[in-house]
């Protein structure tokens, strides 16, 4: 259904940082760059599904309130290293990893990136 998603920044170097070790978990890379935008997929994907970028309108980043990125990981322990990650390279918690009531295996940890967007790593496996 979505073909990407964009989340914006108001200090991309910075965001870049954050994104490329906190994505890394699971298994997302930078695969494109350039002044104003930075964009992440999978080594397999023919595009970038994430795009982190300066707004084009040159007006600070801004964040949606009820807004939220969800991404998938293959396991709990993926879950579990994308929390350790974000909030090791300037994320702040939203919610530790654990068991959500949505259904028996939903599996997921809430992070804020650096500029305020909120994303969430979700397992849906059993463990």
């Amino acid at each position: 259904m979505l073909l990407y998603v964009t989340l914006g920044t108001n200090d991309l170097d910075r965001a870049g940082i954050f994104y490329d070790r906190t994505l890394a978990t699971l298994g997302l890379k930078r695969r494109k760059q350039d002044e104003v935008e930075i964009g992440y997929g999978a080594e397999s994907d023919v595009r970038c599904r994430l795009w982190v970028v300066t707004p084009f309108n040159r007006k600070a980043a801004t964040i949606g309130n009820g807004s939220m990125v969800a991404l998938e990981a293959e396991n709990r322990a993926a879950v579990d290293a994308f929390y350790a990650a974000a909030l090791a390279n300037g994320g702040t918690d939203e919610g530790a990893p654990g068991l959500r009531p949505f259904h028996p295996n939903f599996y997921a940890a809430y992070v804020r990136d650096p500029d305020g967007n909120k994303l969430s790593a979700v397992c849906e496996r059993p463990e």
